[in-house]
């Protein structure tokens, strides 16, 4: 038996792709997985009585984000080390994800043995990106998309409902002028002009979900 036991968690809304990951992890004597869940908020709930080092999470699933489950997850649980596992490879999303606190992001079409190996690095304390992730990071024309910071996200969120700049002012307690800038320099950073392409920006990276957009 090796020394070290890696705990690892997976969280995955579609079952044969968690009974799949779980299938391959289990066949290291290093690794032992602690639990499959559907969602977001199940990996909120649970994680902090499982204890995983490792959280497979995937970005997309009904309810809670990955997004967000990994920033409550890391408030709780710190030293927890959370790889996204996705099917998108846009700067995007990547780059929110690390944002948010991610170790690192494998797409979910990478060889299985690369699911090990981010497993490993992370582990070691080295940020992960597969080949398909780290690729589309590069920038493009010495062009690249600033990603957003957290508070920026949270005022997407916040405007992607229907608030006004007041309204989130009053739900955040921080003034009016100071929403105005960080609504500027969300737009300036995604590239988005209008409060509808906020939405559909929200929408399309699982910042907003299951909530009507309010227009």
């Amino acid at each position: 038996m090796p020394d070290t036991i890696i705990r690892v968690l997976i969280v995955d809304d579609h079952p044969m792709v968690a009974e799949g990951i779980q299938s391959i992890l289990e066949s290291f004597e290093d690794i032992d997985v602690v639990g499959t869940l559907s969602n977001g908020q199940e990996a909120v709930d649970q994680a902090t009585h499982l204890k995983p080092d490792v959280i497979l999470m995937d970005l997309n699933m009904p309810g809670l984000s990955g997004l967000s489950a990994t920033e409550i997850i890391l408030e709780r649980l710190p030293d927890t080390r959370i790889l996204i596992l996705s099917m998108h490879d846009s700067p995007e999303y990547i780059s929110t994800a690390l944002s948010h606190g991610a170790k690192g992001y494998v797409l979910k079409d990478v060889p299985t043995e690369e699911i090990k190996q981010a497993i490993d690095a992370v582990m070691r304390g080295e940020r992960y990106l597969c080949t398909g992730a780290s690729g589309s990071l590069e920038p493009k024309d010495g062009n690249t998309r600033e990603a957003l910071t957290g508070r920026e996200q949270t005022i997407l969120l916040e405007l992607a409902q229907g608030k006004s700049n007041k309204e989130v002012a009053q739900s955040l307690d921080i003034s009016v002028r100071t929403v105005e800038t960080h609504r500027k320099n969300i737009k300036r950073k995604l590239g988005i002009s209008s409060t509808a392409g906020l939405t559909r920006y929200a929408l399309e990276h699982g910042v907003l979900q299951g909530t009507s957009p309010g227009f």
